[in-house]
């Protein structure tokens, strides 16, 4: 049998199951691609926040990616939490010198507002890691911690969009979950534009909303279109993985990664 498209995502493990790691191999499973991992950190997660985070020897980091590019290989490479300056320079050496496509999520802060990028390594993100990606996908407050824009209005991402841009990628998504109203994205390269619109979904479990966007957009990728096509078809998704996001512990729960999936067997599966 042929192997499906072969994702990697580089990024933290989220031990709730809602975020990192877990979310993305989650997506590339829903979506179709072999999903591979990197571990960069390890952190201890739940609903309520993050009590700890442990970061990966740059060692451990390069010998995990070494070992699956060099055997296996990749269709497309998706980072998320890389911790300290010295991960995230090593993870864009390492993307540069693979021939993939690359999605970039800048994460900065967790869904609770706890940080996962030190405030030192913003730099090595802006100097080394945007000008590597294929594709960037920063919320509103990743793109004020990276470039000092705030956006509070629709009308103030097209300038978000250009700050980022200016660092290298060859696009950015400019997430604006955050503003009130539809839940718009703005994608774009500089000179073609895409706006993307969805409904907002009264649900406040929405925890991995951007690591499974990113990893999306790369499985799609892997999977052969081209980028517009690749972030509207993810950002179908993850509008579906937010409808259906579920309560999980005592605080905000994860989207539901597997919402499709459910859907065509008639959510036949028990919930707790």
């Amino acid at each position: 049998m042929t192997a499906p498209p072969r994702v990697l995502t580089v990024a933290g493990s989220d031990s709730g199951g809602g975020a990192g790691i877990q979310a993305d191999l989650k997506t590339m499973l829903a979506l179709g691609v072999h999903g591979m991992s990197v571990i960069t950190a390890v952190t201890a997660q739940n609903s309520l926040g993050v009590q700890g985070a442990w970061e990966l020897p740059v060692e451990a980091v390069r010998a995990q990616y070494r070992s699956v590019v060099d055997d296996i290989g990749v269709q497309a490479v998706k980072t998320g939490m890389l911790a300290s300056a010295e991960l995230v320079e090593t993870v864009a050496e390492l993307i540069a010198g693979t021939d993939a496509p690359a999605v970039v999520d800048p994460v900065g802060v967790s869904k609770h507002g706890d940080p996962l990028l030190a405030a030192s390594a913003l730099e090595s993100v802006r100097t080394k890691l945007l000008p590597i990606a294929t594709v960037a996908t920063p919320n509103l407050d990743e793109v004020a911690q990276l470039t000092g824009v705030r956006v509070e209005s629709e009308r103030q991402m097209r300038q978000a969009a250009r700050a980022v841009l200016a660092y290298g990628p060859r696009w950015v998504v400019i997430k604006g979950g955050h503003l009130s109203g539809e839940a718009v994205d703005l994608l774009t390269d500089g000179s073609e534009e895409h706006w993307l619109r969805a409904p907002r979904h009264d649900n406040r479990h929405t925890h991995g909303t951007g690591c499974t966007l990113a990893s999306a957009i790369a499985s799609h990728l892997a999977r052969g279109l081209a980028v517009p096509e690749a972030v509207a078809a993810a950002k179908e998704y993850v509008t579906g993985a937010i409808a259906a996001g579920f309560a999980l512990g005592g605080g905000i729960g994860p989207v539901d990664h597997g919402w499709a999936l459910s859907r065509a067997q008639g959510d036949a599966r028990p919930r707790a």
